[in-house]
């Protein structure tokens, strides 16, 4: 089983948050990006055995990080239902698409014959496909973002970019 935890910081809240996920958590640090969007953070969860280990062991404890300070002051969850690929680089960015239902395997099988797409996970959630992109820069996301907008079938999209996570001596 596969999800990913997506969570919106208190502003500049995101540093502690980043160190306590990696240090209290123990989530590595390929798992973890940091982003620029609506999500500031997003946890990818891998060989999950059951629901129950993705809520006790990762959800529960995740969400309570920095409870006293209210660092963190929203979650979203996306339980992977179809997956692609595992990442084998790091993503440039993450495309977030609502799909027509009829259509959600096709676009998910459609984003995985670009060579710019690294992953596409169709997910439970408030959106129905994640998908990891690489691009050499902002000019090329937006001819990539602007291709799997054209794929039938695709609704809506957000496009959040993918920050360096700088691990600071104190960590």
């Amino acid at each position: 089983m596969k999800a990913y935890i997506g969570l919106t910081c208190k502003p500049g809240a995101f540093n502690e948050v980043l160190k306590k996920l990696m240090h209290q958590q123990f989530i590595d640090q390929q798992d973890i990006f940091l982003l620029f969007g609506p999500v500031d953070i997003l946890i990818r969860l891998v060989n999950l055995k059951s629901l129950d280990e993705l809520i006790e062991k990762w959800f529960n404890p995740v969400r309570m990080i920095g409870a006293e300070e209210d660092l963190i002051t929203k979650t979203l969850s996306l339980i992977v239902i179809s997956k692609g690929p595992l990442l084998t680089e790091r993503p440039f960015a993450f495309v977030f698409l609502n799909v027509k239902p009829k259509n959600l395997e096709n676009v998910r099988q459609s984003l995985l014959t670009f060579p710019e797409v690294l992953s596409a996970d169709t997910v439970f959630g408030p959106h129905d496909v994640i998908c990891s992109v690489k691009a050499a820069d902002q000019m090329d996301l937006l001819c990539i973002v602007t291709k799997i907008q054209e794929i039938p079938g695709v609704e809506c999209s957000v496009t959040s970019i993918i920050s360096p996570i700088k691990i600071f001596p104190e960590w």
